[in-house]
C-alpha cells in the first residue's frame, strides 16, 4: 500500500536528517580544532519496484565520510616543531602508549601536529601521538627505506642529540709570503701560523704551519718549505711540502709547483694540483687544506709584502648544546647547536593513498588505513604528489561556520517536512478508519 510506504519514507527522512544534524554538530564543535577534517553527508534515493497502478516510496539512505583531501588555512606559531603540510599528504604518527609494546608500532596519520619532546625526548603531541621518521646516518644522509610500509619508521627522539660536536675535515688557508725573504743573503727565518681545528671528540687542536724560505747562492729562489705540526700527533712535523711560486709577468705571485721534499712523505701527505688541496693525516684522521691550484689565483701567494695570513676558514665545531630542532620543506629534522653547526637527525616522510576520503577517522584528528583508502606510499616531502612540510605552522579546521549554519537551517526544514509527512499519513489512516463508522 503506497500510503504505508509514504510513512516509511518519512521515517527514513527523519533518520538521515538526524545523521546530517550529527555531522553538522561535530563540524561546528570542532571549528577551532587544529587539523580537523569536516564530516560530510551524502544522501541517496532508494527506488522500489511497484505495479503500474501505484507508486511505492523507497525512501532515502545516507553516507557519511571525512573530507580528508580538504586543507584548512595555515597559521604561524612560535614553535619550530609545529608542523603542517602545504599540499597533499599526511604525517606518520603512533600512539605514545604503544612505544613500550613489543612488535610493530600501530601507524596513524595526521595532517598537522604540535610536537614537543617529552621526558624521553620523543616528539609528541599533547594528545599523545608520537611523530615517526627515518633516522639519519652519522653523516646526515638517510639510508634507503621501505616506501610501502612503516617498517623503517621510528619515533623521533632528540635526547641523544643534546650534546654534539663536528670534526674538522676541510680548511681553507689563505696567506701571503714575502717574496724578498727568498733572496740570496737573506736569513732563512721561519714564519709560523697556528690554525685551530676540532677533533673527533670536539677537542680543540692546533695545526701549526711553518714556512721556511729556501735561500739560494745568488738571485731569488721563490721556494718555500712548508712543515705542518699537529698538537694531537706524537711525531712532528707530521707533513712537509715544497712550494715554488711563479715570478713571470703573467703569473707572478701564484703557485707554480707543489711537491714532497725528496719524494718521501712523512705521513702519507699529498697534493692534488687539479683541486689545489693538500691532504694530510692528523691525529683524528684525514684533513684537507685548500691552498690553490698552480697557475691560478689561489689562497696562497708570494708577493712583495709582509707575511700576512689573509683568510683562514674551516668546517667543524666544538661540543655544543642543542638549542632547537627544526624541520625543513623536505621533511628533514635538523638539530641546531649553540656553537653554530647543525646536524640532520631524521627525515619525516609524507604518506599518500589513492583515496584519501576512504581513510577511517580516529580520535585526535588522526586517520587509519582501510581497504577503501588503498595502500600507502611514503614520499619525501615535496616529491611526487605530496606537498612540503612547514615548521612554525598549524593547519586550521576545514569547518566553514557560515556553510554549516546554512546546512543546519536546511536540515531543520527537511526534518520538519518529513515529520509533517508522518503526521499527514497518520491523519489519512485515521480518516480511513472512520469510514466504518
Amino acid at each position: 500500500m503506497s500510503i504505508s510506504s509514504s510513512m516509511n519514507a518519512g521515517v527514513a527522512g527523519l533518520s538521515v536528517n538526524a545523521s546530517r544534524l550529527g555531522a553538522i554538530s561535530d563540524n561546528i564543535a570542532n571549528s577551532s580544532t587544529f587539523g580537523y577534517k569536516t564530516a560530510e553527508t551524502d544522501f541517496a534515493s532508494i527506488a522500489l519496484e511497484g505495479n503500474n497502478a501505484a507508486y511505492t516510496a523507497g525512501g532515502v539512505t545516507v553516507n557519511t565520510f571525512r573530507n580528508v583531501e580538504a586543507q584548512g588555512s595555515l597559521v604561524t606559531t612560535g614553535n619550530a616543531t609545529d608542523i603542517s603540510i602545504s599540499g597533499r599528504g599526511l604525517l606518520p604518527v603512533t600512539p605514545v602508549s604503544a612505544l613500550d609494546a613489543v612488535g610493530d608500532l600501530p601507524l596513524q596519520l595526521v595532517s598537522t601536529g604540535s610536537f614537543e619532546p617529552d621526558v624521553n625526548g620523543v616528539l609528541r603531541t599533547p594528545s599523545g601521538l608520537a611523530l615517526l621518521g627515518w633516522p639519519a646516518n652519522a653523516d646526515g644522509s638517510i639510508p634507503p627505506q621501505p616506501r610501502d610500509s612503516a617498517a623503517g619508521l621510528e619515533p623521533v627522539r632528540v635526547t641523544s642529540a643534546q650534546l654534539a660536536a663536528e670534526a674538522t675535515t676541510n680548511i681553507s688557508f689563505g696567506a701571503n709570503l714575502p717574496a724578498s725573504a727568498t733572496k740570496a743573503g737573506e736569513p732563512a727565518t721561519p714564519l709560523n701560523v697556528g690554525i685551530e681545528y676540532f677533533g673527533n671528540l670536539g677537542t680543540s687542536e692546533t695545526l701549526t704551519a711553518t714556512f721556511t724560505p729556501t735561500i739560494p747562492g745568488t738571485g731569488q729562489s721563490n721556494t718555500w718549505t712548508l712543515e705542518l705540526s699537529d698538537s694531537a700527533s706524537t711525531t712532528n712535523p707530521m707533513a712537509h711540502f715544497e712550494i715554488t711560486f711563479d715570478d713571470s709577468r703573467t703569473g707572478g705571485g701564484v703557485i707554480d709547483t707543489v711537491s714532497i721534499p725528496g719524494g718521501t712523505p712523512l705521513n702519507g701527505e699529498s697534493y692534488d694540483a687539479t683541486t689545489g688541496l693538500l691532504s694530510i693525516n692528523v691525529g683524528g684522521g684525514p684533513l684537507s687544506i685548500q691552498i690553490g691550484r698552480p697557475g691560478q689565483d689561489g689562497q696562497l701567494t708570494q708577493l712583495s709584502s709582509e707575511f700576512a695570513p689573509i683568510a683562514i676558514t674551516k668546517d667543524g665545531a666544538p661540543v655544543g648544546n642543542l638549542s632547537s630542532v627544526e624541520i625543513d620543506e623536505n621533511g628533514l629534522m635538523t638539530a641546531i647547536y649553540d656553537t653554530g653547526f647543525s646536524r640532520t637527525l631524521y627525515q619525516v616522510p609524507l604518506a599518500d593513498v589513492p583515496n584519501m576520503n576512504g581513510l577511517r577517522a580516529l580520535d585526535n584528528q588522526a586517520f587509519a588505513l582501510t581497504s577503501e583508502s588503498g595502500s600507502m606510499y611514503l614520499w619525501d616531502a615535496g616529491d611526487g604528489p605530496t606537498g612540503t612540510t612547514i615548521g612554525f605552522a598549524r593547519e586550521n579546521s576545514t569547518t566553514d561556520i557560515a556553510g554549516e549554519l546554512t546546512s543546519l537551517i536546511e536540515t531543520q526544514r527537511a526534518y520538519s517536512s518529513n515529520a509533517k509527512i508522518i503526521q499527514t499519513v497518520d491523519e489519512m489512516l485515521q480518516e480511513t478508519t472512520n469510514i466504518k463508522r
